[in-house]
């Protein structure tokens, strides 16, 4: 099934900078799945989707506590057993996507560990036990937004992998 986008809507979230722009895209995935990606309706969206809607939880979680907080919060097969580092080195991102591979790394050596349930104040030793995984956070944020400009340029030139853009 094709996902249908206006384009005065791309045009609208094109003005408000390159995270918007993705944004657009992800607002209309995520409608279309009934508000959350789940075994059901995993197969509604293409691979091209999948990566921009994972890139989306990526950021979101990143901005809201880092690796930890997204591996917590059961992102981390998600992010780290799919091609997600794959897909955005294919999109021009490749420092990003080594990034998510060095993440990956200490993700695979620890998973039992990161993905255990904790008290708050346990969960907060997780930050100082993976202070690798703290300097990846810190390298993230401080190169999102060159990230998202490279993928929103990727996607603009793509589109059509992406979505069907309506006239308006």
């Amino acid at each position: 099934m094709p996902i249908e986008i206006p384009e005065e809507a791309l045009r609208a979230g094109a003005e408000k900078g390159y995270a918007a722009f993705l944004n657009v895209f992800t607002d209309k995935y995520l409608e279309v799945l009934g508000g959350a990606l789940n075994a059901e309706n995993m197969s509604m969206l293409n691979g091209y989707q999948h990566a921009l809607l994972s890139l989306r939880i990526f950021t979101e979680q990143m901005e809201e506590g880092g690796f930890i907080q997204l591996i917590q919060n059961g992102y981390g097969p998600y992010i780290f057993n799919n091609p997600f580092a794959k897909a955005m080195r294919l999109m021009g991102a490749k420092d990003f996507s080594k990034l998510i591979y060095d993440a990956k790394e200490v993700y695979d050596r620890n998973k039992e560990v990161l993905e255990a349930d904790y008290s708050d104040d346990e969960f907060m030793a997780l930050y100082e036990q993976f202070d690798k995984l703290g300097d990846l956070d810190d390298e993230f944020l401080d190169t999102e937004n060159k990230i998202m400009e490279i993928i929103a340029t990727y996607v603009d030139e793509h589109i059509s992998d992406f979505a069907v853009v309506k006239q308006d």
